[in-house]
This record gives structure tokens, C-alpha cells and sequence, in this order.
């Protein structure tokens, strides 16, 4: 690998992306840093370099653009996964603000969204079905691959993959978006990066312009709050000052939680306001609003310039034969957006104000926005945070009084409006008492690329580096039964990079070939409870509002020669060691106790992340007389599972651990994994069937919820092709019933396996046939209708051909009304119970079929009227609720037929499913202590 001649410094960011370098010489020190301009189209076939890589994708109509309006200076090589003749950079964010729906945006907030699968094709979110989509992941990988492109183009002798390069991240991303930014720059091959916190950077480019005189200007200011206003996301870092003699050292002291609030959130709001002058009453729908935000972006950036006009009028263009005849055109006021941007975002609030959470969060284009805009109570709330730390720094005694920083360094494209830099200085200073100084910023779309490439002088010696480590601690999460339970500090907030924390004081004896997963939190909070320092191996009570669950940590260790232990339990003792790697991510390893070269890597588990468990350690104390009574019932010896044990297996088990409704989730799975060990014994007798599946599926649904439930389904996914023993109508149902429950756990290439064998018993056409209709009531017919509908990773297309099966029969036939509305209600839910929010069936589909439900006598079938509220619930995202208008209508339908005031709520309002609603919608009830997340 060739040596480095530049170090490079990437501002992989929401809006823009910028990228910065200098050359590595014997004088590092004085190494000029320049902006690399990026090549860039700007019109067809027009390239130009720009200092800016707007951060968007255009994905054309076929036929819509030429080839040769397409040529860039390389011939483009997209990353694996991605689509061709893709247009990036300007033209891409220019052609969004002309054309609905092919844009994709904020890419960089998608990759830190936990509430879908960063790994899915989802984006443009409000894309029509004939466009290609592609994942976040993919996305941000062809920005780095792009870059690294032009770059290669301009310098073809020192390639970019072979250069220092730092790319930046929100300090509050979690470690899943971290690790999905290194692989996306994996993608784009830079596969040795380093990642560097943006208000870490900002402040490293202060320092560099300020080397001779930085001393001189900190000596009065200890306590510096770095205030990043990104695109996507706000960004709150606290800097300490200290001075050993003369000798200045800076520390990174304390980071925000992610807040998913930037300018976008600026966006939106001037573009909801342009909205209601461009329809009156009416939405947009989601794409013409997502090219209504790209012109009120470029409206707000002309509006709180320094040489703003008084007004800029933003033009909506009609579509299809009305494009002349449909533009019409309004006009924002200076004023307008003044008042929106400062009051609105900025308000003078006072410190005691922190922001209102009690609101939903605001969903826009899948995307879950805090619920309140105002930046100004989400600073009150980090500094309230981080009140000891604040105290130390400015050596105040702990007190009534408010420790306030002494000095703002702000960054963000919305700081380029010296009203809102006035705004945020006066704000502090109104809490502090006195005014605060403002450290200058003069390019803040630029500084974070700059102070990137400072740090790589730093890390070389060349210039001085911001101490601070660990931006947050890492809990090890202890469940108790019942309870919140214990964590355990695993790796302190400040812990150096690669310092690694052995957990001396806590053995775990795991078994070999088996998954195991360890539950982790994070805080960013300096003190627990209100008085507990925090540091290694530290335990303290769990109070929800100071921890945030990261994705679970999930290992299978392997034996000998890497061979899984299937017929013989190894056990070994292993204790955990965790640092922060130079990349800056959290390393976790399982080290064996008696030979440390022993060690297994632990790696997220991020498959399902809409679900969160409370999961028990007390197990119950006649759980393993359970597991026996059911390794007896399955096991090998034909004697011991002769008798009649079989037949009261369920009520045996009830009488042992209580009603089945109440056993919990741990409960559940460690039967159902006595049942697995017991699967090949199933077929000893028609008894023995019934009862395995009716236990093991209502043991393992809904099929995830704990990181080992993939295991699981892996294992138990052989069965489908061997079906069942004893084929009788029962028999039958109790195997679909089954597939049913764990639906969840199936991903989409079983699901269409399912569908594959059952289609041709749901078919219209099969119910004409006599003889077909009586196989298919034989093979259990309505449980197939509402497994079908169960399976959530199918196709948008094949969920509305089942749907308007279910409605033509529900319609047309009398039999199996309720399972036909029901799988109906399902398959057009706007929010999916487990599947991705983008696998749902559009609102406009769902809105062709609404009249014939409010047709029916609802107070006769109230089936019909959840299947109405399923496919009505209100999600906040106008990309998939339906208007208004039906709104009102199934509103005031559910009124007159006394509908339960729930579902009434359900469709005006966004908010969660009761229990009795989710067991409604999944068929049974959701296992006890297993809460399903909204996305």
C-alpha cells in the first residue's frame, strides 16, 4: 500500500458535503489546508467544481435524461448495490426542487434512524413504485464514492483511498449509525478511515487559525459550548480550557443526545407555511411537498443573508397536461421567515424551560423529528445535563445558580444569519447573567472539513489535540424480574482510546455453538440518580430517563477448529473487555478466562429494531420441572413418552407456572427451546404434533424480540419442508396457526415460500371449484387467510392482490367474513406491526377501497370497522395517511356505530396500540414484557 502524501478530511453532512486536505510535509505545523473543489454536474451535460457537494441523488425517468448528459470527467464506477446513471451533487438537489418524487435527501439523518432497516432500499421515501430505490447505507456510500472519484481524477498518482482521511459524525450518533458510516465508506472504498465527532472539529478549526494567540484568548474562557446547527441534526459538545502554567490543554467534557432537529426542521416549516397559501385547505401529497421544501431551503438561505430582500417568491409548477396551466406562484416575506426561524427555533425561553415531550414526535417522510423545534430548550436541557461538569470547569461551587458556559462557538449553515448568531448569544447571555463571548466562525459550512484535517495533524503530533475519550459510558444492563433492573459501567465516559476495560469482577459461563446476547445502555449524564459518579465497574439503578438502550450485542462462540458444539454442551468462562477503538467506535470482546488469546468479537444485533423487552434473569422456580416435562414428552426413549402426559402437557403446564397469558417472555423461550431440542419426536403420534406446535409457536412468537430469536427461526425453518405428519383439518390448522405466530422471525424469502404453496387456495377462482373448495377448507382454509396476511415482507404488489381477494370475498361470500376483514384491515395497515414502514400499501390504493367499507353496517360487523381503522390509523407521515376527507368520513362512522372511543383516537391522533388493539391486530396476545416500537 502506498505511503500517504495528504491528509483528508470529509464533512460527510445532511445538507452538504465538503472535503478538505494539506499536504504532509516535514513542517505539518504550517501545512497550507485548501478545500478540495468537487466535480459536479449542474445541468446536462455542464460539470463544474465546487467547493459544496450538495448532499442529494436524483434518480431519473428512463428516457428522461441523456447519456451524454450524464458524462462526468471519470467514467462512473457506483458502489455494489447501487443503481446506474444516478445524478449527484447540484443538479441532483436543483432537479428535486422540478420533479416529485426521485430525490433522495438527508440521507446522513436515515443512517442514525433506528426505526427502520438502514440496510433496505427505502429511499427516495415518496417515491412512486416505478422508481429504483436504494438503502441509507447505499446512499452515503455513493456521496464517499463519488468524492473519492474526483478526487482520484485530479490526483490519479496519490489515490484517496491511500491517504490520512477523516470523515466526521454527529458526536451523538450511536454506535450502530457509527459502524454503518464505516461501512458505507467500506462501500465506497475507503476502507481505513477514521471517524471524528463535528463539534470536535469545529472546534479543532478554531484552533488552528488561532495557534499563536489560542492561549492568550481561552485564558478567561474555561467552559466553551459548541453548538453545531446541521442539516439533520443539532449537536451540543461541551470544551474545557485548562492550563497546566502556561500550557493550554482542551477537553471534550460533554456531548448531547442525538437530536434529530437541524435545518430541515426549517425547511419543513416555511414549507408547510407555503403550503397552506398554495391549497388552502388541501395537502400536497408527500413527493410535491418534498419539492416544495427544496425551494423554501433555497428561500430561507436568500431570506436570512445579511443582504436579504424583502421578499422571494417561490413558484409551484403543475404536473402532467396542467404544467403551464397549473403554476402558480406566492411569496415569503424577510419578515415571515425571521419570525419562524427565531421564535419558532430560536426563542429567548428561559433556563428553566426544557423542551415539551409529552407531544409525539413529528414524522415526516419517515423520518421521527424531535417533538419540540425550539433549540433553544434543548440547550437548557444539555447544560442542565451536565451541571457538575459545568460547575468544575468554571471552579463554582455547586449551587442554586446556573453554571453557564462563558463562551459559544457555533457552527451550521444557519449560523451564516447573523440574527440568529445575535439570537443564540443573547440567549446564553440572559442565562448567565452577563455576556458571553461568541469564538469566530467565518466559514461554517466549511469548518467541520478543516478541523477534520487539524485532527489528523494533531494525531500526528503536528498540532495540539482535544482530549476527552469516550463521548459517553457504556452500560452492561442487568434484568431483574419485574424490575429495571442493574447496570453495570462497562466503559466510563473519558476513557481514552484504545484503553481497553477488562470487567474483572463479573465471570460469564457461556456455552459453545450457542448465541448469546448482552443488553447494553448508554448515558451521556456526568452524575446517576443525582449522585453517583460515574466510573468503571460502578452498579446503579436504571432510571429510563438517563439511559438509552443501544441495539443489542449478540456472539456465538465457537469450539475447536471453529466447529459448532451440536451434540455435546461446552461450556467456558469468559469476562468481557471493551475500549474505544482509534476508529472511534466500541470494541466488545469475550475474553476466556484461562486464555486471554482466546477472544470473540461481539457485533450488533440491528435485524429488528421496532420491538424492546423487558427480559427476566429470575427464572421461575418450576421452569426446569417444565423443561423436563418436556424433554420426557419428545424424548428419544419411546417408554418414557408413552402415557398420558401428552394430553394434559397444557394444563400440566399451567398448573406449574400459571396461566399461559401471563408466562413471560424468558419463560416462553426457554420452553420453546425444550421444544426444539424435542422437534424430530413430533410425529410419535397425532398428539404429540398438535401439541408441539401449539406450544412452540405460542412460546417463540411473535418470532423476534430477543437478538437469539434469528437463531431460532433458523433452526426451526427446516420443518416447513418436511410439513406435517397427520393431515386431517386440524392438523392442518394447528400448521399454519403456527407459521402465524412467528411470522415475524421469517424473512421475506420464507414468507414467499409460504405464499408460493397457499396462493393457490386463496385464489378467487379456487372457492368456485367445488372440489378445490373442499380441499382448501380441509387444509384450513381461514387459518391460511390469516397467515397470508401475517407476512409483512412480501411485496407491496402482492399485498394488494391479496387485499382485494380478502375484500372481493368478504363482499361476495358469507363464509369467513370475519378472517377476510380482518386480513384485509392487516394487509392495508398504515403501520405495520413488524415489518419496514416502506413495504406498505399506498394511501391512494387504500382509498379506492374505503367506500366499500363505509358501506357496511359497522354496529353488525364491527370486523369491518377495525379493518377500516387499520387501514385509516393515523401515522403523521402524509406519504401514507390517508386525506382528509375519508378521515372525517370513518371518523364519523365509527361515531354513529358506537365504535370504542380507542379506534376513534387511533384514526385522528398518532399514538400507540392497547393490548387488547395489538392482540386485535396480531391474532393473539403479545408476549408478556415484549412492547413493539413505532418507527
Amino acid at each position: 500500500m502506498a505511503s500517504a502524501r495528504f491528509l483528508v478530511g470529509i464533512d460527510l453532512g445532511t445538507t452538504n458535503t465538503v472535503v478538505a486536505y494539506c499536504e504532509i510535509t516535514q513542517q505539518l505545523q504550517q501545512s497550507e489546508v485548501h478545500l478540495f473543489a468537487i466535480d459536479q454536474l449542474i445541468g446536462p451535460g455542464e460539470v463544474v467544481r465546487k467547493p459544496l457537494l450538495p448532499s442529494f441523488r436524483y434518480h431519473p425517468a428512463k428516457q428522461q435524461i441523456s447519456a451524454q448528459d450524464l458524462t462526468l470527467p471519470w467514467e462512473n464506477q457506483p458502489v455494489p448495490g447501487d443503481i446506474s446513471n444516478v445524478i449527484i451533487g447540484e443538479w441532483a438537489r436543483d432537479l428535486g426542487a422540478k420533479v416529485e418524487g426521485r430525490q433522495v435527501s438527508s440521507a446522513k439523518s436515515w443512517l442514525s434512524h433506528q426505526g427502520v432497516d438502514r440496510r433496505s432500499d427505502i429511499l427516495p421515501w415518496a417515491a412512486a413504485e416505478d422508481v429504483d430505490k436504494v438503502s441509507p447505507v447505499i446512499a452515503s456510500a455513493s456521496y464517499l464514492n463519488h468524492i473519492r472519484q474526483a478526487w482520484n481524477y485530479r490526483n490519479p498518482s496519490d489515490r484517496l483511498e491511500d491517504q490520512d482521511v477523516v470523515v466526521t459524525v454527529p458526536a451523538s450518533f450511536d454506535e450502530a449509525a457509527r459502524k454503518l458510516t464505516l461501512e458505507a465508506a467500506k462501500l465506497a472504498g475507503l476502507d481505513r478511515i477514521i471517524l471524528l465527532e463535528e463539534p470536535q472539529a469545529v472546534c479543532y478549526d478554531w484552533y488552528a487559525r488561532h495557534q499563536k494567540n489560542a492561549a492568550q484568548q481561552l485564558h478567561s474562557l474555561p467552559l466553551i459550548l459548541v453548538c453545531d446547527v446541521g442539516g439533520g441534526t443539532t449537536d451540543l459538545s461541551l470544551i474545557e480550557a485548562k492550563f497546566d502554567g502556561a500550557e493550554l490543554s482542551l477537553d471534550r467534557i460533554g456531548v448531547g443526545e442525538h437530536l434529530m432537529l437541524g435545518g430541515d426542521n426549517l425547511d419543513l416549516a416555511l414549507a408547510h407555511l407555503a403550503e397552506q397559501r398554495f391549497s388552502q385547505s388541501k395537502k400536497l401529497n408527500a413527493a410535491s411537498l418534498t419539492k416544495l421544501i427544496q425551494q423554501t431551503r433555497q428561500a430561507k438561505e436568500h431570506l436570512l443573508s445579511s443582504d436579504a430582500p424583502e421578499q422571494v417568491k417561490i413558484t409551484m409548477l403543475g404536473s402532467g397536461s396542467k404544467l403551464l396551466g397549473g403554476t402558480k406562484s406566492i411569496g415569503l416575506t424577510k419578515q415571515e421567515v425571521h419570525q419562524i426561524a427565531l421564535d419558532g427555533f430560536f426563542p429567548l425561553s428561559d433556563f428553566s424551560q426544557q423542551p415539551d415531550k409529552r407531544r409525539s414526535a413529528v414524522v415526516e417522510f419517515g423520518l421521527p423529528y424531535v417533538s419540540d423545534p425550539a433549540v433553544s430548550k434543548h440547550i437548557a436541557e444539555f447544560l442542565h445535563q451536565h451541571q457538575p461538569v459545568c460547575h468544575a470547569a468554571l471552579n463554582q461551587q455547586q449551587s442554586d445558580q446556573p453554571a453557564i458556559p462563558v463562551a459559544v462557538l457555533l457552527n451550521g449553515g444557519v449560523f451564516n444569519s447573523e440574527l440568529v448568531t445575535q439570537r443564540v448569544t443573547q440567549l446564553l447571555g440572559n442565562w448567565r447573567g452577563e455576556p458571553v463571548t461568541v469564538l469566530d466562525n467565518p466559514h461554517p459550512d466549511w469548518s467541520v472539513a478543516l478541523g477534520a484535517v487539524a485532527y489528523g495533524k494533531a494525531r500526528r503530533g503536528a498540532q495540539l489535540k482535544i482530549g476527552g475519550g469516550a463521548a459517553r459510558s457504556y452500560f452492561l444492563h442487568l434484568q431483574e424480574k419485574n424490575k429495571m433492573g442493574k447496570a453495570l459501567c462497562l466503559l466510563a465516559k473519558g476513557t481514552d482510546e484504545g484503553h481497553e476495560i477488562r470487567l474483572s469482577g463479573r465471570r460469564f459461563a457461556l456455552t459453545l455453538g450457542e448465541p448469546v446476547r448482552f443488553n447494553l445502555l448508554t448515558t451521556t449524564h456526568d452524575l446517576l440518580n443525582n449522585q453517583v459518579a460515574i466510573q468503571n465497574g460502578v452498579m446503579v439503578d436504571i432510571d429510563p430517563d438517563q439511559f438509552t438502550p443501544l441495539p443489542p450485542y449478540i456472539v456465538t462462540l465457537e469450539g475447536q477448529g471453529g466447529s459448532l458444539h451440536a451434540n455435546q454442551k461446552e461450556r467456558v468462562e469468559v469476562q468481557l473487555a471493551c475500549q474505544l477503538t482509534e476508529v472511534g467506535t466500541l470494541k466488545m470482546e469475550c475474553v476466556h478466562l484461562d486464555d486471554e488469546s482466546k477472544r470473540w468479537a461481539l457485533e450488533f444485533e440491528v435485524r429488528n429494531p421496532k420491538v424492546d423487552t423487558e427480559q427476566a434473569q429470575d427464572l421461575h422456580p418450576r421452569l426446569d420441572d417444565c423443561k423436563a416435562l418436556i424433554a420426557r414428552i419428545y424424548s428419544s426413549n419411546k417408554k418414557s413418552a408413552e402415557g398420558n402426559e401428552i394430553k394434559t402437557l397444557a394444563k400440566e403446564l399451567e398448573r406449574k407456572l400459571g396461566k399461559r397469558d401471563e408466562w413471560d417472555f424468558t419463560t416462553l423461550r426457554q420452553l420453546f427451546d425444550a421444544c426444539a431440542l424435542g422437534r424430530k419426536r413430533r410425529r410419535r403420534s397425532e398428539a404429540h404434533e398438535k401439541n408441539w406446535f401449539r406450544l412452540a409457536g405460542f412460546c417463540l412468537r411473535p418470532g423476534f424480540g430477543d437478538a437469539t430469536d434469528s437463531w431460532r427461526i433458523e433452526q426451526i425453518w427446516g420443518l416447513y419442508q418436511q410439513g406435517i405428519q397427520f393431515k386431517n383439518h386440524q392438523g392442518w390448522t394447528d400448521w399454519w396457526v403456527f407459521w402465524r405466530r412467528i411470522a415475524g422471525g421469517l424473512n421475506q424469502e420464507h414468507q414467499e415460500t409460504i405464499l408460493a404453496e397457499i396462493a393457490k387456495y386463496l385464489h378467487p377462482s379456487a372457492m368456485k371449484n367445488p372440489q378445490s373448495a373442499k380441499t382448501a377448507h380441509e387444509m384450513g382454509y381461514e387459518s391460511m387467510v390469516r397467515l397470508a396476511a401475517s407476512l409483512e415482507h412480501l411485496e407491496v404488489e402482492d399485498k394488494v392482490l391479496l387485499a382485494s381477494w380478502c375484500l372481493s370475498k368478504a363482499l361476495n361470500t358469507n363464509q369467513f367474513e370475519q378472517a377476510h376483514w380482518w386480513a384485509l384491515g392487516r394487509l392495508a395497515s398504515r403501520t405495520p406491526l413488524y415489518g419496514s414502514q416502506h413495504s406498505v400499501i399506498a394511501r391512494e390504493q387504500v382509498q379506492q377501497w374505503l367506500p366499500k367499507l363505509l358501506e357496511q353496517d359497522w354496529q353488525k360487523q364491527p370486523m369491518v370497522a377495525f379493518a377500516a381503522v387499520m387501514m385509516c390509523r393515523r401515522t403523521g407521515d402524509r406519504l401514507f395517511d390517508i386525506e382528509d376527507d375519508y378521515r372525517q368520513q370513518v371518523v364519523s362512522k365509527l361515531k354513529q356505530s358506537k365504535a370504542a372511543d380507542s379506534w376513534i383516537t387511533l384514526v385522528e391522533q398518532v399514538t400507540e396500540l392497547s393490548a387488547s388493539e395489538s392482540k386485535r391486530v396480531f391474532g393473539d396476545a403479545l408476549p408478556h414484557g415484549l412492547v413493539l416500537v413505532r418507527s
